[in-house]
């Protein structure tokens, strides 16, 4: 690469980087809000987190064009080339981020009046856990760190534990309390959203690791 193609390449790799970072925010703070509807059972609220995911589509299909023509007009090759694949895959988990804090946002709308079944503990830590990932995910992204990555994917096990908990609580509830079955459902589904994020910033883990590596392997398995 020329050393003019090199600088227009750097120039807009930047910026696709800046779209990233800041589709991530819109993410992360639908993920913070989705908890905030349903510990305060805010059905307005709610909808703001579902009308909102719209300007997340949309700027994930921004990105998109931007690392097309990137590719189009600069015609990276090994390192830079594997970076804008990376850039392209990691926006759609991010894009499925917001889709899951919308899926959140949903179950508060169907759960209606009904109270909570019971006060949240767990949930609320595999939001916090989530959110931190997914930050953390995006600095080994930007800064092509593959072992800081890794730490981040290892993080999903406490997630996925987190989550077996409370199926498991829920599940022996419903056992014992046949009325409670439709409560029970709304937070199992709440919880499985936020089980869904964690597996979604392990791909961007993955991804990171391949940019920077060359290497692309499943990670958790």
């Amino acid at each position: 690469m020329s050393d003019g193609l090199r600088v227009t390449y750097d120039r807009e790799y930047a910026h696709v980087q800046d779209q990233v970072l800041k589709l991530g925010e819109l993410v992360d703070q639908a993920i913070a809000l989705s908890l905030k509807c349903l510990q305060e059972r805010d059905q307005e609220l709610a909808q703001q987190v579902i009308d909102d995911d719209e300007a997340v589509n949309e700027l994930r299909f921004h990105i998109e064009e931007e690392c097309l023509a990137l590719i189009a007009t600069q015609q990276p090759t090994a390192s830079d080339l594997r970076a804008v694949i990376a850039a392209m895959n990691i926006i759609t988990d991010i894009e499925r981020m917001g889709d899951h804090a919308a899926g959140i946002a949903k179950t508060v709308i169907k759960m209606g009046d009904e109270p909570l079944l019971k006060p949240l503990i767990d949930i609320p830590k595999m939001t916090a856990l989530a959110r931190k990932m997914l930050k953390a995910s995006l600095k080994a992204f930007i800064d092509r760190d593959a072992a800081s990555a890794r730490r981040v994917a290892k993080q999903d096990d406490e997630i996925d534990a987190l989550y077996r908990a409370i199926f498991d609580e829920l599940v022996e509830i419903m056992s014992h309390k046949p009325d409670a079955v439709e409560r029970a459902t709304y937070l199992l589904w709440c919880a499985h959203n936020l089980e869904r994020i964690g597996d979604r910033v392990t791909n961007i883990a993955e991804r990171a690791i391949f940019m920077s590596t060359g290497d692309m392997k499943e990670l958790n398995v």
